[in-house]
């Protein structure tokens, strides 16, 4: 059936609350003598919500954690063989004029092979857009993730999106896993399995709570390592990645130096015979005048 998003908290925020807990960004203030000031100013939930290039949103180390190993095994994942390009913290601005640019945390591609240093992927430049968003909640903008996104999402046309959601109090982490499903054009709530897992359909991977972190498994339902696993096999297949690519630069640079000396000995055979052509043609000349 068609779900609503969880109901928000209600606490107001406190008055003396930090105003930089969202993050900042820096705006160009010209002054008198200063035409080039700019002023650090405290961003709003809105603008968390609806990021610009350059903003620096404030995010716990365990979002992180979570954040760069997803963006990690996803690639792994579905970069090599070319099935998507995964992007994490990344800006999306989307082809519809109403729905401003979101920052997702972590989102998969298609119909892309080849990765390009974006700051903003524009959707109707690129010509495709997300078919799987996570976003991880953090307790000061988790609203943004639980009901904004879940709207601007599925008028987006993003297939599946799935909230990896803190519900902790007092500083404890505590995790649960929220999925969704675009069904004629509405988003429709995903069960979890039996273990309390959803399923990711463009990466064919199932994604777990375990403690207070997150873990993919595979079809059978083998867990893929943590993030340090999976960084050092990361790391280790670009490194094999880095000296495969050596080597046939080093075989074609071989290859090259050997066509090279195959065309200078040609030549070195070619002026021989020339001059010996030269010398026998002399030689026939002086006898005819004898």
């Amino acid at each position: 059936m068609t779900t609503s998003a969880a109901q928000p908290d209600t606490a107001a925020t406190p008055p003396d609350a930090d105003p930089w807990r969202y993050g900042w960004r820096y705006v160009r203030r010209p002054l008198p003598l200063d035409s080039e000031h700019w002023e650090r100013v405290p961003l709003t939930l809105q603008d968390v919500l609806h990021p610009e290039v350059g903003d620096f949103i404030v995010h716990s180390d365990r979002h992180e954690t979570d954040r760069m190993y997803l963006a990690q095994v996803l690639r792994a994942r579905l970069e090599p063989p070319g099935v998507a390009i995964v992007l994490s913290d990344v800006r999306i601005a989307w082809d519809m004029p109403d729905i401003r640019p979101h920052g997702p945390d972590v989102m998969v591609i298609p119909g892309l092979r080849e990765r390009r240093n974006w700051s903003t992927f524009e959707v109707a430049v690129e010509g495709t857009r997300p078919m799987l968003i996570i976003e991880i909640t953090s307790p000061e903008t988790r609203r943004n993730d639980l009901f904004d996104k879940v709207e601007h999402y599925a008028r987006a046309g993003v297939a599946q999106y799935v909230i990896v959601d803190d519900i902790g109090r007092g500083g404890e982490r505590r995790l649960r896993l929220l999925g969704y499903r675009l069904a004629l054009d509405v988003y429709q709530s995903q069960a979890l399995d039996d273990h309390g897992r959803l399923w990711l359909d463009v990466a064919g991977l199932w994604l777990g709570v375990q403690d207070d972190h997150v873990v993919c498994y595979d079809e059978q339902g083998v867990a893929i390592g943590d993030y340090t696993a999976v960084v050092r096999a990361a790391a280790e297949a670009q490194q094999r990645a880095d000296a495969e690519e050596r080597a046939r630069a080093e075989a074609e640079e071989r290859a090259s130096a050997a066509e090279e000396r195959a065309a200078a000995e040609a030549r070195a055979r070619a002026d021989a015979e020339e001059r010996l052509r030269a010398l026998e043609a002399e030689l026939r000349r002086l006898r005819a005048t004898e």
